[in-house]
């Protein structure tokens, strides 16, 4: 079994990450995406789409977190997460949590904790801050 937390920097609370199989990681930052983004095929144009951080609130004034309200669309997730190894390769799954509530984001193959595409269904979805969103299931050598 791969020890995760040997290859993570930024750790929120490592026994409720570690609870089921593979790691969890938690949400650090929601973005819109406010302008498009450019993809060619030789890379000359290649142009990163303008992103904004998408609001926060507190549900209660005495609240130590924020929640995030998200309506039907594409964001794109930070995670408070990151790899410290170059020298492995990780899958990134959506946890069945998010799915149960008609929000997905791909499955990812990853040396590095980009900021990942999360797709939101038609009802929206509220997500609190360093909620467990993903999880690390596989890890190889490169």
């Amino acid at each position: 079994m791969v020890e995760y937390t040997q290859f993570l920097e930024g750790i929120v609370h490592e026994p409720s990450q570690t609870e089921g199989r593979g790691f969890d990681l938690t949400v650090a930052e929601v973005y819109e995406i406010t302008g498009p983004g450019r993809v060619d095929f030789g890379g000359g144009e290649l142009e990163a789409a303008e992103i904004e951080a998408h609001e926060s609130e507190k549900r209660h004034d005495d609240d130590d977190y924020e929640w995030w309200h998200l309506d039907e669309g594409q964001y794109l997730v930070d995670y408070n997460e990151s790899l410290t190894s170059e020298e492995m390769s990780f899958v990134v799954q959506t946890r069945d949590e998010l799915l149960a509530r008609g929000a997905f984001h791909p499955t990812l193959h990853v040396t590095e904790l980009p900021k990942a595409p999360l797709s939101v269904g038609g009802a929206g979805l509220r997500i609190k801050e360093n909620a467990r969103i993903s999880t690390l299931v596989g890890a190889e050598r490169d």
